[in-house]
């Protein structure tokens, strides 16, 4: 045996001693609010259809659902979106490209059709202003205007623009409800004013964090980055989505 090197007493190598350590770590109780690699919560057998558009990196999303134990699944086809019990419209990138190509694949009246039938579906970032009236960032460029509201600038105060970090939110109604004073990751240099607020954030101006109404819920940051709030966020749209469909 090697200058300091502990013999392993052979009972610990024996195949007995090996299959009871296996069960013993497999039964172990994990601490409260522990995420396992999947953690299945399915309600309802849901399953979230993902808007792909091409705006930025949404297999993010789809891992986060996954993650939760929620099946995702992915598309570009109107009809598709058209037929779907529940939506997650994702984004990041510029609002008039963005509609630009949600016009092109015949995505836009596929959305507007799905909110008249009275389909959950959840905005984020892009998504979210996507589904307002209009954006400063793109004159002349109309959104969904599936919730009330305008798109402007980020008035900073002179803070650097983008907004970059993590960033609690206040004035919480809704699906955001009780997540008052919880951080959130938000990527954006455009914040949205609506009626339709449904939670508020701060970085040199008060800005929707997110907005509701009816079946028809958005958020600017980003919940599949934004750790375990986050992923309670998602858990709770899911749930919703499952009960009202």
């Amino acid at each position: 045996m090697r200058p300091g090197r502990r013999r392993i007493p052979k009972f610990f190598c024996t195949r007995a001693a090996i299959s009871w350590r296996m069960h013993f770590l497999r039964s172990a109780k994990r601490p409260r609010g522990c995420l396992t690699k999947k953690t299945h919560i399915v309600y309802n057998s849901t399953v979230i259809t993902v808007v792909d558009y091409g705006a930025g990196n949404i297999m993010s999303v789809v891992n986060s659902l996954r993650h939760i134990g929620v099946e995702a699944k992915l598309t570009d086809a109107p009809e598709q979106v058209g037929r779907a019990d529940r939506l997650i419209v994702p984004g990041v990138g510029n609002f008039g490209a963005a509609k630009r190509v949600l016009d092109q694949k015949g995505l836009t009246d596929a959305l507007r059709h799905a909110v008249g039938r009275g389909v959950p579906m959840l905005g984020i970032c892009l998504g979210l202003q996507l589904f307002l009236s209009s954006s400063e960032e793109s004159p002349g460029v109309g959104g969904l205007g599936l919730l009330d509201g305008q798109v402007t600038q980020l008035a900073t105060d002179g803070r650097k623009l983008p907004h970059i970090g993590w960033t609690s939110v206040s004035d919480t109604r809704g699906l955001l409800e009780g997540f008052d004073g919880r951080f959130f990751y938000f990527v954006h240099s455009f914040g949205a004013h609506s009626a339709d607020c449904s939670a508020t954030a701060e970085y040199g101006e008060t800005f929707a964090a997110a907005v509701e109404r009816d079946n028809v819920c958005a958020v600017q940051f980003h919940p599949e980055k934004s750790g375990a709030a986050g992923l309670s966020l998602l858990q709770r749209f899911c749930r919703r989505a499952g009960e009202t469909v």
